[in-house]
């Protein structure tokens, strides 16, 4: 058996229309002190110069492409295609510092039992290191009570033994926007995702293409909380959480839609959490 220090790591980089980022991307993780790599990235459906920039990587990299599905397809694709043991996301717009791939493997060898980890951050917006605010740093462990709450889990900073999907499935290809909320809610359910307290990834916001710009996150969180207490996964004290986060989240999300004379859609969402728990739930 080999030792897990040499055990192969895939990387998986989906990426759409973002040739002006992807090469510092790419670049980051040939950069690694790890020797063991593979780097698969998934063009899904780019029109820019993506595929030219791609070319010239040749065999350093596995290009996967397809027609433009999302980025949880693009992941999945990537996924279901790796040969790895562990699995490491990374998203065309971050990047990693080169130390970020031996820093997850040790943690494992030094926690045999873990199946998920991620790194602290370094944030960038719009070109300028800023700090993340209190409600989102990063708690390790049991994360299910938080992770209700907004997105704790950043897809850059984790690394994830390949069995995991095997338990938990894969990203949800419907969500254009929080299909990682949705995963790691799913996970944090019954097991642990540490946190490896070193600012290994190299996060970048605030520029036009990021999806969170374009859709209503709590729309999906709302649609996510719901499959998860239909799907009667959750220990009762965690349907209780459940329940007290999709209230707010409903409330907030319907009046929210009301005032933009969304009237049809803000009712239905006023109306959600009582169907649901009117249902027995």
């Amino acid at each position: 058996m080999k030792p897990i220090k040499d055990k192969l790591v895939s990387v998986i980089i989906p990426t759409f229309n973002r040739a002006w980022a992807l090469e510092s991307a790419i670049d980051s993780v040939l950069a690694q002190d790890y020797n063991s790599i593979e780097i698969i990235v998934i063009d899904d459906g780019s029109t820019d110069n993506t595929q030219d920039l791609l070319k010239g990587y040749k065999n350093k990299i596995q290009v996967l492409t397809q027609e433009n599905r999302g980025v949880s397809a693009a992941r999945n694709f990537g996924i279901k295609s790796s040969h790895g043991e562990f699995i490491a996301l990374l998203d065309s717009d971050d990047a990693w510092e080169p130390n970020k791939i031996s820093c997850q493997i040790a943690f494992f060898e030094q926690n045999p039992n873990a199946l998920i980890c991620q790194t602290e951050e370094i944030w960038i917006r719009k070109g300028k290191r800023v700090n993340p605010r209190v409600k989102h740093k990063k708690p390790s462990g049991m994360i299910f009570e938080p992770s209700l709450h907004l997105c704790l889990v950043s897809p850059s900073a984790v690394m994830i033994r390949k069995k995991l999907f095997k338990l938990k499935g894969y990203f949800n290809e419907e969500f254009p926007v929080c299909e990682d909320y949705d995963f790691w809610l799913r996970i944090s359910t019954d097991h642990p995702i540490f946190l490896v307290d070193t600012p290994c990834t190299i996060k970048h916001g605030g520029h036009g293409d990021q999806l969170s710009a374009h859709h209503s996150q709590d729309k999906y969180r709302i649609d996510s909380i719901v499959s998860l207490i239909k799907s009667k996964s959750l220990s009762r004290e965690q349907e209780k959480m459940a329940a007290k986060v999709l209230e707010k989240k409903c409330r907030i999300y319907g009046n929210g839609c009301l005032k933009r004379q969304r009237n049809e859609e803000g009712r239905y969402y006023l109306g959600l959490y009582q169907s649901v728990f009117g249902a027995g739930l």
